[in-house]
């Protein structure tokens, strides 16, 4: 059992492959996005491998467990456990931390109880999540929130008017019907002149039956203050609908520190045991690197152990480029690459061998010196005795493989094959566009273009910039590098707009769009095509809306069925009568140039490009061709977008403004080489409309481009916060103090 032997996979666009896979081996998979990668090591491998140790789990377990669908494929023999570490960010609530995630705080918290003076409890009592431990007044939380009446409330109108300004509590929400059949008000008088006790009934009522309510009043419905209900579904619970509401909250929920244990989270009693005259509040405060020095500098004989463990973690997560982050930092702040790099830590301290290990791009958000250590971290999986597949575009990545499998030709339909399957040295001779980027030399740029004026900051001292006073060049292309956690994306992302408020942020950030949106609405090309479906079969062109009449009755157009499993966690499942796509099967029968609305829906950028032939689609599609998004499908939910195709997507509506400071956060996440110079050639286009660009970047063929650079450093957290260099990239070369110089002359090949 040399090899695991995948036997004709069809998933998505897989074109019936066949291949081996060697085990205990590292084996990258490339290609161009949309070309089959994912389909084939995440849906394929990975979903079977954990479907079948699912199947082994008893049905309690099973049902709490996430679901994986049967993958289309013959059959996969030799299959090992899977470890997956994906881009998914972490996640969690407020109460999961660096800390808690790595399981670091557990040690701390370990080695408090034994070596901290005085003695205060044992090891859960320094749990913040611990009603012996929290602080009583945030709850362990850090900060308190709280309602503002005075946004949430026009008192100049009445309920039936819209009084209540938040979603769901608008006329014909739901959750407006609670006050306005409870009995107890006039709903067509202005709120202004309710008397008091009606005002405390209306916001601050605890929940009991109302006397007289309506007669459509619920039975079992009872009746509760609007800043009580609110609290309890949105601030003190997280759900889906929290994610959806977030714009809405932000504007209607104070949220300040704690007063009491000042952001700390522990009462005074915990806080009152301390390890060298520090508590555990202050040593979570710290950042890795720092607590490691505080662990080294602890004495003691007898517990040896915990500060071996301790030290060991800490310097995990400093090998991964993650020793600025602190452990009191909150999980759910942490980008996908971090949230990645974190669950590698995690992986590394098990003793587990003969596993397969799957990683999504975990070259994503790394300068290229940190990249030797991730490289280093997966041999070292390697040699424990495991097997590792990763799904990767960084050349420096590519380069540690011991077996590379090419996926292409294309995108979407055009992708789903192998090109090429063998060693990297071979690589560089196949013909597919992975191939092609290997064999050709990289260049610089040897005629930058000269600044128009400046954007000057001065003295910027926020997080770990020391002081920093930076002239960014206006109408070229700046591109500001630096190590992980040096400073970049706090000058760029967090100063400069302080400073220049005109300023355009076009970053990786989830868009505020309903679940239903789909690349189709994002474009605007919704109604058109609602509209060319509806002339062609004079009918309605609400029929062509799964979100109206022909929305699937079963699943309300959602595409899936959520099953209520009580106490234990939903499960969703594609919906049996639509097979996912929303709408009512009976919609079906109508179509346009010989397609119904799902199989148009379905329809690539490249497909549906001559599909319309109309100005108003190809222009849009264009763009998106321009971009490498061709191998998108126009009914493609925005929601199941990756962070680099949401920036992409969002860099389209730049093309046509002229005369703007446009910040691009690493829009080069998840792009194959070939298409990293198509995001170089949009980017000409938008300097040619006067457009000043400043690109937060680690990608070494996009630094050659750039007409400035900024880079910061020299190291990350505490050692970075400086600027190291200012210049073009032929002076950069001749910097001896910049980490970016030296990994770009060997990019040059100089």
């Amino acid at each position: 059992m040399k090899s695991i032997v995948i036997t004709n996979a069809r998933q998505n666009n897989l074109k019936n492959i066949s291949l081996n896979i060697p085990k205990h081996k590292i084996t990258v998979f490339t290609g161009v996005s949309g070309s089959g990668k994912s389909s084939l090591v995440f849906e394929t491998i990975g979903a079977e491998a954990q479907r079948q140790i699912n199947e082994t789990q008893n049905s309690f377990l099973r049902n709490r467990l996430q679901h994986f669908g049967i993958p289309d494929v013959d059959k996969i023999e030799n299959l090992n456990v899977p470890i997956i570490i994906n881009q998914k960010r972490l996640g969690g609530n407020a109460r999961s931390t660096v800390g808690t995630a790595t399981d670091i705080y557990a040690s701390l918290r370990l080695l408090f109880s034994r070596i901290g003076e005085p003695f205060v409890g044992y090891s859960n009592v320094f749990s913040f999540n611990n009603p012996q431990g929290m602080c009583a007044n945030c709850e362990g939380l850090g900060f308190i929130q709280s309602v503002n009446i005075n946004v949430l409330i026009d008192k100049n109108k009445s309920l039936n008017e819209g009084a209540i300004k938040f979603p769901t509590f608008q006329p014909g929400g739901w959750r407006l019907t609670r006050y306005t059949l409870s009995g107890y008000f006039d709903n067509d008088k202005k709120l202004k002149d309710y008397t008091t006790p009606e005002w405390e009934t209306l916001l601050y009522a605890t929940e009991h039956k109302p006397k007289k309510p309506s007669r459509e009043w619920g039975k079992t419905v009872s009746y509760e203050g609007l800043v009580p209900r609110i609290e309890k579904a949105f601030l003190k619970k997280d759900s889906k609908e929290n994610l959806t509401r977030k714009k809405d909250l932000q504007e209607i929920i104070r949220t300040k520190e704690c007063p009491v244990c000042n952001g700390k989270r522990l009462n005074d009693k915990i806080l009152s045991c301390k390890i060298n005259d520090k508590n555990i509040a202050e040593c979570t405060a710290l950042s890795v690197d720092e607590l490691l020095d505080f662990i080294r500098q602890i004495k003691t004989k007898s517990y040896e152990v915990i500060l071996n463990e301790l030290t060991k973690k800490l310097e995990n997560i400093i090998n991964i480029g993650l020793q600025y982050l602190t452990l009191d930092r909150r999980t759910d702040t942490l980008s996908g690459g971090e949230s990645q790099r974190i669950k590698m830590v995690r992986n590394l301290g098990n003793s587990l061998v003969d596993l397969l290990y799957v990683f999504d791009e975990p070259s994503i958000g790394l300068h290229p010196r940190d990249l030797q250590n991730i490289s280093s971290i997966i041999q070292q999986i390697k040699d424990k005795g495991n097997t590792v597949l990763i799904v990767e575009h960084d050349p420096d990545l590519i380069k540690i493989a011991d077996w590379v499998v090419d996926m292409g030709p294309g995108s979407g339909k055009n992708g789903g094959e192998i090109i090429f399957e063998g060693t990297f040295k071979d690589l560089k001779k196949s013909e597919g566009k992975t191939g092609l980027y290997f064999a050709k030399i990289p260049v610089m740029n040897n005629a930058p273009q000269i600044a128009e004026g400046y954007l000057e900051i001065k003295n910027a001292v926020m997080h770990n910039l020391n002081n920093v006073s930076v002239k960014i060049p206006k109408h070229i292309m700046t591109v500001v590098t630096g190590i992980a956690g040096s400073g970049k994306s706090t000058l760029i992302g967090k100063v400069l707009p302080d400073w220049y408020k005109n300023v355009t942020v076009i970053d990786q950030s989830l868009f505020t769009a309903s679940f239903r949106s789909n690349l189709l609405t994002y474009l605007s090309l919704s109604d058109t095509v609602r509209k060319l479906f509806a002339k062609a079969n004079n009918v309605s062109d609400k029929l062509f809306s799964s979100n109206s009449e022909g929305g699937c009755k079963n699943c309300k157009g959602s595409g899936i069925e959520r099953i209520d499993l009580a106490f234990m966690d939903d499960i969703e499942q594609i919906c049996e009568v639509c097979n996912g796509s929303g709408f009512d099967p009976k919609v079906l029968q109508y179509t346009y140039n010989k397609k119904n609305i799902v199989e148009v829906m379905n329809m690539t950028i490249t497909e549906a490009y001559p599909f319309f032939n109309d100005k108003i689609f190809t222009e849009n599609f264009n763009v998106l061709i321009e971009l490498g998004l061709d191998y998108l499908t126009l009914g493609q939910r925005l929601s199941s977008f990756s962070g680099g195709e949401r920036q992409r997507l969002k860099l389209t509506k730049e093309l046509n403004n002229a005369n703007k400071v446009l910040i691009l956060d690493e829009p080069t996440t998840g792009l194959h080489p070939s298409d990293t110079q198509k995001l170089l050639l949009f980017c000409n286009k938008l300097l040619q409309k006067n457009n000043t660009l400043i690109i937060v970047e680690h990608n070494l063929d996009v630094i050659a481009q750039a007409d400035w650079i900024i880079d910061i450093g020299p190291g990350a957290g505490k050692y970075g916060g400086n600027i190291i260099f200012e210049g073009t990239v032929e002076e950069l070369l001749k910097s001896k103090k910049s980490y970016t110089a030296e990994y770009v002359k060997k990019h040059l090949k100089l």
